[in-house]
């Protein structure tokens, strides 16, 4: 377990150079480039902001353009391709890119613009459709909507609200416009809704027989088109059919384009890279020619860089320690059974300054933790053996999921060893099988105890457990404080602990009736009950001393020396909180019996046996899933709350390096030493 330490380093190279070196730096992934030198008459800062603009409208724009494939030309992809990680391409292959970048985001451009067209042509046949919809009742009207008439004839065509008969439409219009003669009247369509109506008058009474209609709520229908509305209707299917070929020769392009998938997929990445390249063209101090780059590279990679840098090109690198108050990243260095718990201590916070780096710790008692709360081999094995068949087969997976495949992995081993500690087999499927198809009962007996039989020596072996995890914490206090140099405070703030928690702990196991009260099977002597005591006696007066040593006042460092004792019942309810132990543990098997109980309620026989497992597969399948995430979530709770209580503050910031961040490919160093 260790911080890997930083060195400062700051990099002077040619302008001619530029290009190269900063992208040998990304793809190496070793600088956490930073800015510390200032401008200056000499130096000064190159603007890039219009570039990574740019850059940034292209990655959005080959983004869509993938999407859009994936809408209309979708990519057959094995059931498990997420597991595959990024494909490896070489250098070259970056570099010839730059030559095909140009047509490549011409078939984005025309991805994206088929997509729009294919919007648009799916939002204009539903108006086309509600034209026609509206055209259908004029249907059978030989003249245009918006005839108005002749030189001597007025024409009124429109709707009138409800359901008319042509001889009512005459009488109110006579009542209305009895001044009004030889008006010609024909009822298009009618129903409950609205009556269409085409009525002719001449010229002098129009305005007679526009006044009755006003009075009658008559409306003029919508016209666009100088068309009777049967052609206009022909014309308009005419247009959807038009626009419907239309979406099927964009659908079409679209699946040819697809032959350049891959190559959009690459501009991704590669302006990807070159923003991120750009943004730090942008922090460079640069002059006419030369330019500097400042910033952290862990100790390990110094020397490789040095000579890779100083060897292939005209540059320069001083290395120095970081100062005291330098904001120095973060950059952990575990083994393979410790680095998969990395992400968890990462989520809570990285070490601070001055810390170490507790991983390995961690990682044990996180797997232990772990494994007693799921504690079902079964489980376990479903853990290891999937975890450990997508590690073999698939290489190439992503860092991040690969650690927590292993972490998952490993609390599989550790569930499974508990499982068989305990016996629990999906619950007591054996037991239950035996039972009710073979009709007789056998059991796989454990190697030391049933819990849901002895559920009190579960419960003070889980608060055993607890107690161990809390020293554990104040153990890596105090190596801490002493390789800090800071002996009292280990006395004061750890040794002094111990006394009084172990003291305590030793005497209740010299008492009788704790002992008949837990069901202990041993009792200490009652000199050892004494001692302990006496210990935890010095202790207690040595926290009143001691807890409020920076306050002057001899009775305020008092009454925070009896506030620090106080403290002790922070103690009991952290022992108590592993309690959770037993809980989740008698939970997986609890459940898994019940749901082996309904599974054989049917009984034995052939029906009997599909039932079982069917209930058997979809019952153990909920809980699997429902008692893992409860393990991990309480797990991770027990290490936050319990452990890195006692000594763990962080606070510390993750190692960033100018590196490649890509979503598709990564590179393959052919032609570099690694």
């Amino acid at each position: 377990m260790a911080v890997l330490p930083m060195k400062k380093a700051s990099i002077c190279g040619l302008q001619k150079d530029r290009k190269k070196i900063l992208e040998m730096l990304q793809r190496r992934g070793v600088v956490e480039i930073s800015d510390q030198i200032e401008q200056d008459s000499v130096f000064s800062r190159a603007d890039m902001s219009s570039a990574q603009a740019t850059f940034e409208k292209n990655i959005a724009t080959a983004t869509a353009a993938l999407s859009v494939l994936d809408r209309y030309a979708t990519e057959k992809k094995p059931m498990l391709a997420a597991l595959q990680g990024r494909q490896a391409i070489s250098v070259d292959r970056y570099d010839s890119f730059a030559d095909v970048r140009e047509e490549t985001m011409k078939h984005a451009y025309r991805l994206c613009a088929l997509d729009r067209q294919l919007e648009e042509g799916r939002a204009e046949i539903p108006k086309l459709q509600t034209q026609i919809d509206g055209l259908l009742p004029w249907s059978g009207l030989d003249v245009p909507l918006h005839f108005k008439g002749t030189k001597t004839t007025s024409c009124f065509i429109g709707t009138l609200p409800g359901e008319w008969s042509l001889q009512a439409l005459l009488e109110r219009l006579g009542e209305l416009a009895p001044d009004a003669s030889r008006v010609h009247a024909d009822i298009v369509t009618a129903d409950k809704e609205q009556t269409r109506i085409f009525l002719l008058c001449p010229q002098k009474h129009a305005h007679l027989l526009e006044d009755a209609l006003r009075q009658l709520n008559f409306a003029r229908p919508p016209a666009d088109a100088d068309l009777v509305p049967a052609e206009r209707i022909r014309q308009l299917e005419d247009e959807i059919q038009s626009v419907r070929q239309q979406l099927q020769d964009a659908e079409e392009e679209i699946r040819q384009l697809a032959a350049h998938r891959e190559d959009i997929r690459f501009a991704v990445d590669y302006y990807q890279m070159r923003a991120e390249k750009y943004g730090v063209i942008g922090r460079l101090a640069q002059s006419k020619r030369t330019f500097f780059v400042t910033g952290y590279v862990p100790q390990r990679d110094t020397q490789r860089l040095c000579r890779e840098l100083e060897d292939q090109y005209d540059a320069a690198v001083y290395l120095e320690d970081p100062l005291p108050e330098d904001d120095v990243p973060v950059l952990l260095q575990n083994n393979k059974f410790a680095e998969p718990v990395e992400g968890v201590l990462e989520s809570f916070s990285l070490p601070g300054k001055g810390e170490m780096d507790p991983t390995s710790v961690t990682a044990i008692f996180y797997y232990v933790l772990f494994g007693l709360m799921l504690s079902d081999a079964a489980y376990g094995l479903m853990l290891v053996i999937g975890c450990g068949l997508i590690l073999l087969k698939f290489k190439n997976i992503e860092q991040g999921l690969q650690k927590m495949l292993r972490m998952f992995f490993f609390c599989g081993i550790s569930t499974t060893f508990w499982g068989i500690v305990f016996s629990s087999y999906f619950g007591d499927v054996v037991n239950v099988v035996s039972r009710t198809f073979f009709g007789h009962e056998v059991g796989i007996p454990p190697l030391w105890f049933t819990p849901l039989e002895k559920p009190m020596q579960m419960l003070l072996f889980c608060l055993a457990i607890g107690i161990v995890h809390l020293f554990a914490g104040l153990a890596m206090k105090l190596y801490q404080q002493v390789k800090a140099g800071q002996y009292k405070d280990a006395l004061y703030d750890v040794i002094f602990w111990y006394m009084l928690l172990g003291g305590l702990i030793l005497w209740m196991l010299s008492m009788q009736k704790f002992a008949d009260i837990v069901q202990l099977s041993f009792v200490l002597p009652s000199a050892v009950g004494t001692v302990s005591c006496i210990v935890a006696g010095v202790g207690a007066v040595g926290i009143i001393l001691t807890s409020g040593r920076e306050s002057k006042n001899p009775v305020k460092r008092l009454l925070k020396g009896l506030y620090g004792l106080y403290g002790v019942t922070g103690y009991l309810s952290d022992i108590l909180s592993y309690s959770r132990l037993l809980a989740l543990g008698l939970a997986t098997g609890v459940i898994g019996s019940v749901i082996n109980q309904m599974g054989s309620m049917v009984g034995g026989g052939a029906v009997g046996a599909v039932v079982f497992i069917l209930v058997f597969i979809v019952g153990h399948t909920l809980n699997f899933g429902i008692e893992l995430l409860g393990a991990y979530v309480h797990t991770n709770r027990l290490q936050f709350v319990e452990f890195f209580g006692k000594f763990y503050e962080g606070g510390g910031r993750k190692f960033d390096p100018f590196a490649v961040h890509t979503k598709y490919y990564k590179f393959r160093e052919d032609n570099e030493n690694e």
